[in-house]
């Protein structure tokens, strides 16, 4: 299959290495950044969730009226939505987009998170909850009758909605989590599976073990591996700007009163913070050291060197069986462009001359 490359915007400017400024949502940079990723060949563009974020679901409503033809994915925490409501808001949004929507389906893996919007269960019982909200998600995009449903987490009567998707059967179900909990749902339910940035090993091993859980429900999953590609023209100026990037983290840190990291309480962090062992590096161009500054939080881990370099190892993993890339830089803008000169190109260069080979 074709790799896909998915990028990330935000409602104003702010990483790692960049604190916020200005207003909360910045119109200006959000169609940019949006512009930019339509213009540089991402296929899809994730906006992400917090409990302290703006709405992602009107962020995706607005940037879709300012692009034309980039798809779009959702970050979606079930628990804080009626499943029935969210159904309908998703089937909307779909259709006012042109059928450009693909939705990220998050348990949590923080409860500090979580609380703040009220949300007191488990590590476990989120994971239940997100399979029963997904059943009754594909339940009222799909029948063409009333129903009712009495649920665990959920009851309800006569649940129907008049719109339904635009794509058939309904939008594509993305889903990460890498607990065993976690991994059952997505065998139920993924249409890709997500992992942050591990070694080529790890992801092996995960596909492996995603694919398990999808045949026992006689499904197939693709793969979506997450990176945050640091590049320069040369493999020695692309390490020595990533050294720059670990300093100005641990700068801006100490300078908003923030110790190292500690885990976050999720499989996936401990995951992330045990690809390079007691080091920073892994395989041939993987690196831990920002990951492991911020505690394993979101996609942290990095792919260091030159374009071509970086390009050559996601075709290594694109042969393990990821067909997704989502990729996003420090200076969230500037290399979202720079990936589509070079990067982009090259890594779909390599991936097509490896499929006609085989």
């Amino acid at each position: 299959m074709s790799v896909e490359f998915i990028g990330m915007i935000q409602q104003h400017k702010v990483s790692e290495t960049h604190l916020p400024k200005g207003p909360v949502i910045d119109i200006d940079y959000l169609r940019s950044f949006a512009q930019a990723h339509e213009n540089a060949g991402f296929n899809r563009i994730l906006v992400p969730h917090s409990s302290t974020s703006p709405d992602a679901t009107l962020t995706i409503a607005y940037a879709a009226t300012v692009t034309s033809h980039i798809h779009f994915m959702l970050a979606h925490r079930p628990g804080f939505v009626a499943p029935t409501l969210a159904a309908r808001q998703i089937a909307t949004l779909d259709q006012l987009s042109g059928g450009r929507l693909a939705v990220h389906f998050i348990s949590g893996g923080s409860d500090a998170d979580q609380r703040r919007d009220g949300d007191y269960l488990s590590h476990d019982e989120r994971y239940a909850r997100t399979d029963e909200y997904l059943q009754i998600l594909r339940r009222v995009w799909t029948e063409d009758k009333p129903f009712d449903h009495d649920g665990r987490f959920y009851r309800f009567e006569q649940a129907y909605s008049d719109v339904k998707p635009k794509q058939l059967p309904h939008v594509p179900i993305y889903f990460g989590g890498a607990s065993a909990p976690a991994l059952e749902v997505a065998g139920k339910h993924a249409d890709v599976y997500a992992l942050w940035g591990e070694s080529k090993q790890q992801v092996l091993e995960q596909i492996t073990r995603v694919r398990a859980e999808a045949a026992k429900h006689g499904r197939k999953v693709r793969f979506s591996v997450s990176f945050r590609p640091i590049l320069a023209s040369t493999e020695k100026a692309a390490w020595e700007r990533a050294e720059h990037i670990l300093a100005e983290t641990r700068r801006l840190r100490v300078e908003q009163g923030f110790s190292r990291g500690g885990p976050q309480e999720s499989e996936g962090a401990r995951r992330l913070l045990a690809a390079a062992g007691d080091g920073v590096r892994a395989d041939e161009r993987l690196w831990t050291a920002v990951a492991k500054e911020i505690g394993g939080r979101s996609n942290s881990t990095a792919l260091v060197g030159t374009p071509a370099q970086v390009a050559q190892t996601l075709a290594e993993y694109h042969e393990l069986g990821v067909t997704t890339f989502l990729i996003r830089g420090v200076d969230p803008l500037e290399d979202a462009i720079d990936y589509g000169r070079e990067l982009i190109p090259a890594t779909r260069e390599l991936t097509t001359r490896a499929r006609h080979a085989a």
